[in-house]
């Protein structure tokens, strides 16, 4: 399927590895050029590197940390943007009695004020040119929380009300934002929480992710490339009419009706 979208401009952040390169990967794929971002300028490189030489696209970097006013100063200066792919990493695991009011304001920014922050960057230029795709990386734990994942669960269902009321009101001028909820993809994300169980249950890595991947219906992890391939689909020209969505990602692990 031609996606539509050959020649416009995406910031993807986050995007040296798991997820959000799945869905640098993807939009290279359609003919999207890239402003990638991630904190390791290393990893960052060789996952530019490698998009330029499969899909022979335009791929700048900005390696900065973009949950920081410098960092989103830094990566917004590469616009203006067709697409933006907000991303970071997630919070660290615990019980609610571990976190204090700083733990909880860091997840917030990181999580929620950040893509809020560059989406007003964003949404008027956009606006004006009458079309603009939005995608969220936000997490499962919206629709369904997740218990150790506290943090994450607090910051990203307030990004979720955000944009739910935000994409209601830019929809008419041909922007889209929608969410996409990850369940367990093998990504690093992914191994430091199958690290962690391991640790505390005295298992093997292997035996946590053979226990995790049997309360997927599905039988297994996700992977980046089918992750970004609905993020790049999200972002064509056939998607205008998908507002304000909040898209499961989890090989039916929610168990829900709607």
């Amino acid at each position: 399927m031609d996606l539509g979208i050959r020649g416009k401009r995406a910031l993807v952040c986050a995007s040296s590895k798991g997820l959000g390169r799945g869905c640098a990967a993807a939009l290279a794929e359609a003919g999207v050029d890239l402003v990638m971002n991630a904190r390791g300028a290393a990893a960052l490189a060789a996952a530019a590197a490698d998009i330029r030489a499969a899909h022979q696209v335009g791929v700048v970097t900005v390696p900065c940390d973009v949950t920081t006013e410098a960092g989103r100063a830094a990566v917004l200066a590469q616009g203006p943007f067709d697409i933006l792919v907000t991303n970071a990493g997630g919070p660290p695991p615990g019980l609610w009695s571990d976190w204090s009011r700083e733990d909880f304001l860091r997840a917030i920014d990181a999580n929620m004020l950040t893509p809020i922050a560059l989406m007003q960057a964003v949404l008027p230029g956009m606006m004006a040119k009458s079309w603009g795709r939005v995608v969220n990386i936000t997490s499962v734990s919206v629709k369904a929380p997740v218990p150790v994942l506290g943090l994450s669960n607090t910051a990203r269902a307030g990004l979720t009300g955000f944009v739910a009321g935000t994409a209601r009101q830019v929809a008419s001028k041909g922007v889209t934002i929608n969410n996409l909820l990850p369940g367990i993809h093998a990504t690093d994300r992914a191994v430091a929480l199958d690290g962690a169980v391991a640790k505390a249950r005295g298992i093997t890595m292997q035996d946590a992710i053979a226990e995790r991947s049997a309360t997927i219906p599905a039988g297994r992890y996700g992977t980046a490339a089918e992750f970004g391939a609905t993020c790049a689909f999200l972002c064509s020209r056939h998607a205008g009419f998908i507002v304000g969505q909040n898209i499961l990602l989890d090989g039916g692990a929610t168990n829900a009706t709607l």
